[in-house]
């Protein structure tokens, strides 16, 4: 199979075209020469452009699009967001469509459903957040609408959702979590009590495998490690351990958080500001927020079972490297 990634000097586009190229012909966007050098050491082929460029002639014989690229900041312009996830996409999806390619599988996010609710035991039935407050998960609501919309005349199209992507090769959350411990800027919001579900690298990347050849066209798919969920305090705490450092115990009520976030938002938008602000409403609310998943509609139509445990994971992540 052809397959053509965007995405691919990011943590799951990578991922996915280190393990798709050795069983596929991989093509990959790419936008720098440093991005040229990641793909290639993936074992990938890359091809100069960005979502603001593709056409037909780049996806020529391509038999599958693996969609990864994203704007995936929890604070920023709406436009900013919008021009990337939806625009982007839809662009995408109409060059796939004029080069006659037959699947694309769309790397989507449960956030698409989230507008500062708690998310428990949710399926894919779930209301999409089309008119969420915050920028990243209203835009890819819409984005995975123009996705499913797209499905077919020849064109099947499939969006998985995973949840908190982690593993081997993540260079944003730890880097992230560890430049706020050293600078003094960490707490944990509501006790880090809220739970979550959790998505391996691994698992992500079997599940993209997986669905360029099952699924039923126009439909989405839960992605997690399966299993009991487990608290931020916990999971965080243990990934920051696998990197040599410690969370501090310092703590912020949820309440409090995501009104000072909310303060926060308002100021650094009236004067202006492209920096983000110390704490932004996606994160507080976030942070303070469950979000447990099923994974049943992925497992009956994708036949998709977790390849690793998180606790797996987790001994590995610990390993000295």
């Amino acid at each position: 199979m052809r397959i053509f990634i965007t995405g691919a000097s990011g943590f799951v586009g990578g991922a996915a075209a280190k393990k798709l190229s050795e069983t596929h012909e991989v093509l990959a966007l790419s936008r720098s020469e440093k991005s040229d050098a990641a793909i290639r050491a993936a074992g990938a082929a890359p091809v100069r452009g960005d979502l603001g460029s593709v056409t037909a002639a780049m996806l020529k014989d391509v038999d599958a699009v693996v969609h990864c690229a994203a704007k995936v900041e929890t604070w920023g312009r709406m436009k900013d967001f919008w021009a990337i996830n939806v625009t982007g996409t839809e662009r995408l999806l109409k060059a796939a469509r004029e080069a006659g390619v037959k699947r694309f599988v769309h790397i989507g996010t449960e956030a698409a459903l989230f507008h500062g609710q708690s998310m428990d035991d949710l399926d894919e039935t779930a209301p999409m957040a089309f008119n969420s407050p915050m920028p990243y998960p209203r835009t890819k609501a819409h984005a995975e609408e123009a996705v499913r919309t797209a499905n077919g005349n020849g064109l099947t199209t499939i969006v998985l959702r995973p949840r908190f992507i982690w593993g081997p090769g993540d260079q944003t959350l730890l880097p992230a979590l560890k430049e706020m411990v050293d600078a003094g800027r960490f707490a944990w919001i509501g006790g880090g009590r809220a739970v979550t579900d959790t998505a391996h690298i691994y698992n992500v990347v079997h599940a993209i495998e997986l669905a360029l050849e099952k699924g039923n066209g126009g439909e989405a798919y839960f992605i997690t490690d399966g299993g009991m969920p487990i608290s931020f305090r916990e999971m965080m705490t243990k990934m920051a351990a696998s990197a040599g450092f410690s969370l501090p115990d310092r703590n912020m009520p949820g309440w409090l958080a995501r009104g000072a976030a909310r303060i926060m938002d308002r100021i650094w938008k009236l004067t202006l500001r492209r920096s983000p602000p110390p704490l932004d409403p996606h994160t507080a609310t976030l942070m303070s927020r469950n979000c447990t998943l099923k994974i049943g509609k992925a497992q009956r139509e994708l036949g998709y079972e977790p390849v690793i445990t998180r606790d797996a994971g987790l001994a590995e992540l610990a390993r000295p490297s």
